[in-house]
């Protein structure tokens, strides 16, 4: 029998990608109809998703009553929510309680969330200002208290942000491209292509009963700062390289809120952004996918032109 795949974010990167892999995949849409919640089923997106064969409808996660109806008949919710649309801990734990209190009411086998790790938990409350992360990992504490299957999704540093906010500078007249982030060069990102989003949730929406109450680490690999900056010198055969800037002012394409985080990216890099047992973690994750992931080098080569 067909099940309900229900996803919210259906026209953000991880719902949108979830939605394009099943879409694209026989054997997972022949298991799974697709529907996506989106709070204007008008805008062009949501149009076109329902053009290629997926419901559509409207709520709002400000207004739990809206969700009944996004939810009902689902067999599985893949739920996420958008932190910096107010920047709230308040609002975006409300949210992800909510839409696991609809799944849960409408008798859903099962909810995939999108999660982080508690970095106030991880670093003994040395890091506080982490508030995206922390309050996405109190959803996740809630989720588990709750008569539903899970599965957490996890993911990484997106390789997307470095195609817009984070792209590398030109500076001075010698051709060299600068990457101002606050990270020294041997930090260690995990980066993921969110387009892969779907390899990563296909396991756990296959067989919810094993991976119930699973975290999934959700990267390509890690890769270092300087790993970063010199692919693009290989792909593109401009010189870029990190800079820390003296001022976050100076970081490339951060946020006013993202910079008064940036002061806590030192110490934030001791402990690894999925804590001490990321790598672990990650390789753990690799060994339950299929399919073959997009490397930063990839990734790099596949958006070209990068420096016109």
């Amino acid at each position: 029998m067909v099940k309900l795949l229900t996803v919210f974010g259906v026209t953000g990167q991880q719902g949108g990608a979830l939605v394009n892999y099943i879409l694209e995949n026989p054997a997972l849409f022949a298991d799974f109809s697709l529907r996506g919640v989106t709070r204007d089923a008008t805008k062009p997106a949501a149009t076109a998703l329902r053009g290629r064969g997926v419901d559509i409808v409207e709520a709002d996660l400000n207004i739990p009553s809206t969700l009944a109806k996004a939810v009902a008949g689902s067999h599985a919710v893949f739920s996420i929510t958008n932190f910096w649309e107010k920047a709230s801990v308040t609002v975006e734990i409300s949210q992800g309680k909510a839409i696991a209190d609809a799944a849960v009411a409408a008798g859903a086998n099962q909810i995939i969330w999108s999660s982080l790790p508690s970095v106030s938990e991880m670093t003994g409350g040395r890091i506080t200002s982490m508030k995206h992360f922390d309050s996405k990992a109190e959803v996740e504490r809630y989720i588990r208290t709750l008569d539903i299957r899970s599965m957490f999704f996890m993911p990484g540093w997106f390789m997307q942000n470095y195609s817009n906010i984070m792209r590398p500078r030109l500076q001075g007249d010698d051709g060299t491209y600068v990457l101002a982030q606050p990270f020294e060069s041997t930090s260690q990102l995990p980066l993921i292509d969110i387009q892969d989003t779907g390899k990563f949730i296909a396991p756990a929406l296959l067989d919810p009963e094993y991976y119930h109450g699973k975290r999934f680490t959700c990267a390509t690999a890690f890769y270092t700062i300087d790993e970063i900056a010199d692919t693009w010198t290989k792909v593109t055969g401009k010189k870029v390289k990190l800079v820390q800037p003296e001022s976050t002012d100076e970081y490339t394409g951060l946020t006013e809120k993202q910079k008064k985080e940036a002061n806590s990216a030192g110490l934030l890099a001791e402990y690894g952004y999925y804590g001490p047992t990321g790598n672990d973690d990650l390789a753990w994750t690799l060994k339950q996918i299929k399919g073959k992931l997009r490397t930063w080098e990839e990734f790099v080569r596949d958006n070209e032109p990068w420096f016109l």
